[in-house]
């Protein structure tokens, strides 16, 4: 994700009168808390099941920017003997909750942001089991976004599927992903993946979309407008699906150019790892200055206002390193956001810059001596800096440091056993660490203790290594 700042997430049954809370979809002893599996969000997630898919059904009315219907399907197995269960849902009111097509026993809020749900049976552990929710209200402005023109769309991170549908809302539980949306006639609807029929009757369309790869879930979108829609192919036979907002500019040569992107990542990360790619391209939002200016959609990033090379290069990036491949937890956000903006330096190295003259030793000239520059570690980075701007701008020096340390064919060759070893799954910063060990046979202990896990500026040895130097004066 590129955001502004760097240029660049009581027992009633009903819950008509809850407050307007956030809850995640875990598994819950009796008489447990939930969550713990993250020590940035200790209250998302839980280890007591693993979602397979999600059935998201909606329908939206831009003319009531304030109101969507919703009815999601959660498949899950339970991964011990489970009496409760809990979602993630911020806001709606929910009308009715089953489990295995029995309605719970009871649903109630508790703590700041759960659902609780009690099945009608106990689950036993290792059953496959579905949770369908029923809800309607105003979805959350975290990750839903109203545009100037009456269309909404989803982005943001860390989280934003909570805004829209019941989930699993952290990256540790991917799954896929179908998307049902209806809406006004004249008004199209665009999700992650591929296309499925689209059928009128009433006044309304309504579009399908499914992503057949495991997401996570502050990868999920849908955006709703009176889109302009592109369609092209890869060499492949890929879809490539680019939709524009009314207000959006439309640049011919930046959508042909993203077939020539994806063509050079794969030639660096390994071949394009989803059955769908494009891109949506929203207008101005109602609120100015409310969500990011982009964020890596999976299969399909979703960008404001226009599509430009180094964007289109960053967040086509993330398909490999945060969508494909997938933190651990929100410690990892290197993962992804070190790499994509190294990517970005690839491609200016594509077009003919030399990395070692230009981008490395400017960016270090400029913040050598900022030691506020070299506080923030990447691994782990703290809470409230899972997305600081040093995993954009230290990491991609860093990254560019190792590529010295270890030699190209070392540096390539781990970023292609990550994302063949890893593919739809999550991974670690430490697994990163040891890979590129074994892959290089080099110690990189001092390496990434001074890079990614240090708070000051690394010694001339891993500052300096192979042809980098400082600059001339």
């Amino acid at each position: 994700m590129r955001t502004r700042p760097t240029t660049r997430r009581r027992t009633a049954t009903t819950l008509a009168t809850a407050t307007a809370i956030g809850v995640a979809l875990t598994a819950l002893p009796a008489s447990a808390a939930t969550g713990g599996i993250d020590p940035h969000f200790p209250d998302d997630g839980n280890s007591g099941y693993d979602v397979a898919h999600y059935d998201v059904r909606i329908a939206y009315d831009p003319a009531r920017t304030d109101h969507l219907d919703g009815d999601t399907t959660v498949t899950a197995r339970a991964t011990r003997p489970l009496d409760r269960l809990s979602l993630d849902l911020k806001g709606f009111t929910v009308a009715s909750v089953t489990v295995n097509g029995a309605p719970a026993r009871s649903f109630s809020r508790s703590g700041e942001h759960k659902l609780d749900i009690v099945p009608a049976r106990r689950l036993a552990g290792g059953a496959t089991f579905t949770v369908r929710v029923k809800y309607a209200g105003k979805p959350d402005a975290e990750g839903w976004h109203t545009l100037a023109d009456g269309g909404a769309n989803v982005a943001g991170e860390p989280h934003s599927a909570t805004s829209w549908y019941p989930s699993n809302d952290h990256p540790s539980d991917k799954a896929t992903f179908a998307l049902t949306a209806t809406v006004p006639d004249g008004w199209t609807a665009i999700g992650n993946g591929r296309p499925g029929p689209t059928t009128t009757a009433r006044g309304t369309t309504t579009f399908r979309w499914n992503e057949d790869r495991p997401m996570a879930t502050y990868l999920s979108t849908v955006a709703i407008d009176r889109f302009t829609v592109h369609r092209a192919q890869l060499p492949d036979g890929t879809p490539v699906i680019t939709a524009y907002s009314p207000d959006a500019t439309i640049d011919p040569a930046a959508e042909a150019e993203q077939q020539d992107i994806l063509a050079f990542l794969a030639s660096k990360f390994g071949p394009y790892p989803f059955s769908s790619a494009g891109a949506i391209v929203v207008g101005m939002p109602k609120d100015p200055g409310h969500g990011p200016v982009a964020l890596e959609t999976q299969s399909r990033p979703t960008y404001s206002g226009a599509i430009f090379d180094m964007s289109v290069v960053h967040e086509n990036a993330h398909q490999w390193f945060g969508d494909s491949v997938s933190f651990t937890d929100w410690r990892d956000g290197c993962l992804a956001e070190c790499f994509a903006q190294y990517a970005n330096q690839l491609w200016e190295e594509h077009k003919g810059s030399d990395l070692d003259t230009g981008f490395y030793a400017f960016e270090l000239a400029a913040n050598k001596d900022s030691p506020a520059y070299w506080s923030t570690k990447l691994y782990d980075p703290g809470a409230g800096k899972e997305l600081d701007s040093a995993l954009y701008f230290k990491g991609s020096l860093m990254l560019h440091a190792l590529r010295r340390t270890v030699g190209d064919d070392a540096f390539f060759t781990t970023l292609r056993r990550w994302t063949a070893d890893h593919a739809y799954g999550n991974a670690s910063f430490p697994q990163f660490e040891a890979l590129a060990a074994q892959v290089s046979g080099q110690n990189l202990t001092g390496f990434f203790d001074a890079w990614a896990h240090g708070t000051t500026i690394p010694a001339n040895q891993y500052l300096y290594p192979g042809t980098l130097a400082p600059l001339a004066k």
